[in-house]
């Protein structure tokens, strides 16, 4: 399939509201918007009559309705409480732990490939590795808070964080919250807002162990150990991941053909949770996690035209080695407050530290440690039966250090050592008007340490049941990010601070529709209009000014338009199709360089048509076959260089083998479509994984 005529049918489908969502489902099972039966709990129908027709005729029925499934998926995100995918009024989409095992996903940022309203792939390659990339609504990956549970983990040195550091096999679910969250989240939700949500314990002692082989020395092994005595509960996991992702590329614009080295990774990550139930009506809760990564940082090749173009100062690099070593800890107290289940109480104390270390060619070394610690404390109160009420209390103060030794000189630099504190009152108001319309109103204050960073960040939504089937939806939220620690302190004359830079302030606007059809499938529609004022850019100075070549101020103005649409359907017993579309216009509608204004913004403009078909039953087999395709589009804000689209097919296979082993296999890129996510840098080709998983 060309990219033409995937771009021809993705117009088609949004011309007529035909837009979709991947989702095929049935009752246990979920690839990609369907649950995938845990065979240590199956679920059967209670059986009337006990002759094989009636057998086979109730076989028929054990399939969930897919409306059913998508709008009862459980989400945080919306709300900061447990809620489902019908209480809110916004859009938001979820993939689970299940589908993350059927897809093959290894890491987060690979799990996203397939939800609607993110452009998730990544900007500098397709291996487990590769730099993840989070764009929304128009949206830059620091424009964009990721949260661990339920709280923040971005990078407040550099802005957002790498998704490819979490392996996904401690992950329960990833919830995308597109067009932003700071009301309830504060900075850094000027796009959008990814939750990740780790495992929960079992209340049976469960072991799982997964070995999985693909191509080019992807060698991965990982145990989970779940389970619960007393009043204790546990999860404890290992995940070693190993790739040399060595793999044959060619970069025509600069006649170049080669293998990928110095492309190596090597993944330990630690995962451990703990629960007390401390009576009926308090818990306590421990969780840590430990990420580490070793990998070589091969670069790109050379792009000789234009010059000075986005890749005409790439190199390839043999020696060049990244470290990462994260450590997210967090304490977690509920207590439901009187005696009823309408009023809960969370309060949590965490802390982080992340450690990267840059080793170029061997001639110099970078560091940065940042360390974290936060405060959060949430009420959550269904006061009246058509009322309820999320307020509480949000304080996280960071401080980055970085530093550069020249192995030349034996000289250590010191580039920044700063703190950013930030605390912040946030409330959230709902009420049920009448039983079909719902309106929420929501409210923040934030207070902080620097000289422009106290914001206030109000939203409002509103959800109408037209019919049984028909709902519409509606959300306006603002939205800020502070700048980060290097934007506002670094000495380096290359890249000096600017303390005096004001938060980038976004508005975000959606209007949306889910239309049910019949009982076999749903429509999701959204449009959406995403502004972002006072961007943080690069200011080269020339001439330099007192030594200085370089430095960020706050310009321009980015406003973008689109939609987001999905569609899961059933189309006969055990098979399912989804289709869905996200279309992207960001303009640049005020600059400093004037060449830019009424330009599409740089990588974030891509639109995204994903589609898929599947077979599932209940006994567990799944085979599907699944498509992402992303349209070209500019690399540089001049639109003078651009990007081909492409479009990538995926085999997806489960075969369980008994209730204990299950095998799985993917063949990814089946045509071998070759592309380029950035100027100069490839992608991987086809591969495949082979993985085998016991539970025991």
């Amino acid at each position: 399939m060309s990219i033409n005529l995937v771009a021809k049918l993705g117009i088609q489908i949004v011309a007529s509201s035909v837009t979709m969502t991947l989702g095929m489902l049935c009752e246990n099972c979920k690839v990609i918007g369907v649950e995938i039966p845990q065979h240590e709990e199956p679920v059967t129908e209670k059986i009337t009559q006990n002759t094989p027709a009636d057998i086979e005729e109730k076989e028929a029925d054990i399939e969930i309705d897919v409306i059913e499934k998508l709008l009862n998926e459980p989400v945080f995100s919306p709300f900061r409480q447990e809620g489902t995918v019908k209480d809110s009024t916004r859009p938001i989409y979820v993939i689970t732990g299940e589908e993350m095992e059927a897809q093959g996903a290894r890491t987060i940022r690979e799990a996203l490939k397939f939800l609607p309203g993110i452009l998730g792939d990544g900007t500098v390659g397709t291996e487990v590795n590769a730099l993840s990339g989070q764009l929304i609504r128009g949206s830059n990956t620091g424009q964009v808070l990721i949260l661990l549970d339920g709280r923040p983990i971005n990078n407040a040195g550099s802005g957002g964080f790498d998704l490819s550091e979490f392996t996904t096999n401690n992950i329960q679910r990833i919830e995308v919250l597109p067009g932003g969250g700071s009301t309830l989240y504060g900075s850094d939700a000027i796009g959008g807002v990814i939750n990740i949500i780790t495992r929960r314990p079992t209340e049976k002692i469960t072991t799982e162990a997964k070995v999985n082989f693909g191509a080019y020395g992807l060698n991965q092994q990982s145990i989970q150990n779940s389970g619960k005595k007393g009043d204790i509960s546990w999860v404890v996991g290992y995940n070693r991941t190993q790739a040399e992702n060595n793999y044959p590329f060619s970069i025509p614009e600069a006649n170049f053909t080669g293998t990928r080295k110095n492309n190596d990774a090597l993944y330990n990550n630690f995962n451990v949770k703990l629960e007390a139930d401390l009576g009926k009506r308090n818990t306590l809760s421990f969780s840590t996690l430990y990420l580490n990564k070793e990998q070589g940082t091969p670069g790109g090749v050379p792009i000789p035209f234009p010059v000075n173009g986005q890749g005409f100062f790439n190199s390839l690099t043999d020696k060049n080695r990244k470290y990462t070593d994260q450590v997210l800890t967090d304490l977690t107290w509920n207590s439901k407050l009187g005696s009823g289940d309408d009023s809960l109480l969370t309060a949590r104390v965490y802390g982080d530290l992340l450690n990267t270390r840059f080793d170029p060619s061997g001639s110099s070394r970078f560091k940065t440690n940042q360390t974290a610690y936060g405060i959060q404390t949430t009420h959550s109160w269904n006061f009246a039966k058509n009322q309820s009420l999320v307020y509480g209390f949000d304080y996280r103060t960071v401080n980055v250090r970085n530093t550069s030794f020249s192995y030349a000189t034996n000289v250590e630099r010191l580039n920044y050592d700063n703190d950013i504190n930030q605390g912040a009152l946030f409330g959230k108001y709902e009420v049920a008007l009448i039983p079909k319309l719902t309106i929420n109103l929501g409210l923040r204050q934030d207070f902080s340490s620097l000289v422009n960073g106290s914001v206030t960040s109000p939203s409002v939504g509103t959800k109408f049941a037209v019919s049984d089937s028909t709902t519409l939806r509606a959300n306006y939220i603002k939205n800020f990010r502070v700048p980060a620690i290097a934007n506002l302190f670094n000495v380096n004359p290359s890249n000096i601070g600017n303390p005096e830079l004001k938060p980038e302030r976004g508005d975000s606007f959606d209007i949306g529709i889910d239309q049910k059809l019949g009982n076999i499938g749903l429509v999701r529609l959204t449009f959406f209009k995403n502004s972002v004022s006072d961007t943080i850019a690069f200011k080269r100075l020339t001439p330099p000014v007192n030594g200085n070549t370089g430095t960020w101020e706050n310009i321009g103005l980015v406003e973008t338009t689109g939609i987001e649409a999905s569609l899961n359907l059933q189309l006969a017993k055990n098979i399912y199709t989804f289709v869905n579309y996200t279309a992207n216009d960001p303009r640049i509608l005020k600059s400093s360089n004037a060449a830019e204004i009424d330009k599409e913004l740089r990588f974030a403009g891509a639109d995204k048509l994903n589609l898929g078909v599947s077979y599932e039953n209940p006994q567990g087999l799944y085979l599907g076959l699944l498509m992402n395709s992303l349209n070209g589009y500019p690399t540089n804000n001049t639109n003078t260089e651009f990007l081909s689209g492409y479009t990538t097919f995926d085999f997806k296979l489960r075969v369980p083998l008994n209730d204990k082993l299950v095998v799985t296999g993917s063949l990814e890129n089946l045509f071998n479509q070759r592309y380029q996510l950035f100027p100069g840098f490839p992608d991987g080709g086809r591969g495949f994984q082979v993985g085998l998983s016991s539970t025991f």
